[in-house]
């Protein structure tokens, strides 16, 4: 069930999730925008944002590497960093209540996008799929996506499916001007028949769906 299309290379995605103290989100957001050019310079760092609707007090940081012998290099070296554990570390972990992380590739027909300019906000989808891979629900899920883009609302800026983590999760990320913009054409998008006939087809592979909205941080690359 799990064959199918695939990437013809090893560049994966990590995509970690802390939960932060709620008295020390301020503090936590400050370190990173401090100390975090003490982490990437080791590996890139595709973006960094924080909860502002839909989850709080949660930060979601995304990391791209060439494979897994990359991914374990870039941590031995950043074991082995004074200033990253000094100066980061040491004093961010204790403003942290919980970590997650989970490895994920782009979805085949689907290349990490950009927003049009900067001071937008993003949204994190995440869809728990029923289990089969993208073989049982690809298409019908890339249609869905496609109807969405059509509608000229919102920017798709990339599509992500789980390897390590919860299974069968999807995590699709899409970058609009504003909250209001962003209302104004689920809107519209709702009252699209395309749409309306695309996400039909699609949920009926869908175990559960989940909305954060998300404000990039000033280190992030994708603001």
């Amino acid at each position: 069930l799990a064959t199918g299309p695939r990437q013809n290379n090893g560049i994966f995605y990590e995509i970690r999730t802390y939960d932060i103290k709620p008295a020390k989100m301020k503090e936590f957001l400050e370190m990173v925008n401090k100390y975090f050019h003490f982490r990437t310079a080791h590996s890139e760092l595709v973006g960094f944002w924080y909860s502002e609707l839909g989850a709080m007090n949660k930060v979601l940081h995304i990391w791209k590497y060439d494979n897994f012998a990359h991914r374990t290099a870039v941590r031995h070296a950043l074991a082995n960093d004074k200033d990253w554990q000094g100066k980061f570390i040491s004093a961010a972990l204790p403003l942290v209540e919980k970590q997650h992380n989970e490895v994920a590739y782009l979805v085949p027909w689907c290349q990490l996008g950009k927003p049009s300019k900067e001071g937008g906000v993003y949204e994190w989808v995440t869809f728990q799929m029923k289990p089969g891979g993208p073989a049982l629900w690809g298409e019908a899920f890339r249609a869905a996506v496609n109807a969405h883009i059509n509608t000229g609302y919102t920017k798709l800026i990339g599509v992500f499916h789980t390897e390590y983590g919860l299974l069968n999760t999807v995590h699709v990320l899409w970058w609009n001007e504003s909250p209001d913009q962003r209302a104004a054409g689920r809107h519209s998008a709702h009252e699209d028949a395309r749409v309306v006939a695309a996400v039909r087809d699609s949920v009926r592979f869908l175990e559960s769906q989940q909305n954060v909205l998300l404000i990039p941080l000033q280190c992030s690359p994708l603001k």
